[in-house]
């Protein structure tokens, strides 16, 4: 155990506060626990770690990784032993200190938005994220995707574990910071798709002929067909969607329906 890094990351358990809600979930006993960890062992094995591929679950009833891949430590430059020992306080340490406060933020999103949801929407929820990792003695900066969804939810639906797959981008992504996205599915069958650029507020002021709109673009529909549809020109339809576009600041269409997705429309 290398005692100086440990006694580094003790001066920072400040970090702990923000996933301090997670630890505090009022957790049920689950027998399906040890089974979990098992088939992660047989899945690795069984696919290999390439190099720059990490898988990793984190146990949110302790805050650290329980079980993770991969030479993290030639990555990171820390230790297996302290992802285990201090999980969190570890992979906010080696997160750039640009990143920190949003890498916090989707932390508190991510919880607020699983615990507002059903059983069944639990169970379809996964989370994306885009981050940069310092190497503690070389000071590189490394890019890297994650993907993760629940991997353990207990009986009470309290998120026990998370499965992250982790890969090393090779390229810098346009966007230059934390960036992050979420989804599930709702019961009903639609997919809710939420990103760090969608609104904060999730009641936006349409005019009613707006919503029509927006209905059959989420439809499929094309300007001529949405004019041929209501019986206004194409110059109309352009204009809603361009006052559409502004309301939701989004970018182009394909953003706007991306946000217009997570709307209770």
């Amino acid at each position: 155990m290398d005692k100086i890094l440990l006694k580094d990351l003790r001066k920072q358990n400040k970090y702990t506060r923000f996933f301090q809600k997670w630890k505090e979930q009022e957790f049920q006993e689950n027998l399906e626990e040890a089974g979990k960890i098992k088939e992660l062992e047989q899945l690795s094995q069984k696919i290999g770690i390439n190099e720059g591929l990490t898988i990793a679950c984190c146990d949110y009833r302790t805050l650290n990784w329980v079980f993770i891949t991969g030479d993290i430590r030639e990555l990171t430059g820390y230790p297996l032993s302290m992802y285990r020992k201090k999980g969190m306080e570890t992979t906010f340490a080696l997160t750039h200190p640009e990143d920190r406060a949003e890498f916090a933020r989707f932390q508190k999103i991510v919880f607020e938005c699983f615990h507002r949801l059903t059983m069944e929407e639990k169970n379809t929820f996964e989370f994306s994220y885009t981050t940069r990792w310092v190497h503690r003695i070389t000071k590189k900066t490394t890019w890297v995707l994650g993907k993760a969804r629940p991997y353990l939810i207990d009986s009470a639906g309290n998120f026990a574990m998370d499965l992250h797959i982790l890969v090393q981008l090779y390229t810098p992504p346009k966007n230059n910071s934390y960036d992050w996205n979420y989804s599930y599915q709702k019961e009903d069958g639609a997919r809710v798709f939420v990103s760090k650029n969608s609104p904060d507020s999730r009641i936006v002021s349409l005019t009613r002929k707006e919503e029509v709109i927006v209905s059959l673009i989420l439809d499929g529909k094309e300007s001529k067909e949405i004019a041929q549809q209501l019986n206004i020109s194409v110059n109309t339809v352009a204009t809603h969607r361009k006052n559409i576009l502004k309301k939701l600041k989004a970018k182009n269409v394909g953003e706007m329906t991306k946000i217009l997705s997570t709307y209770p429309l």
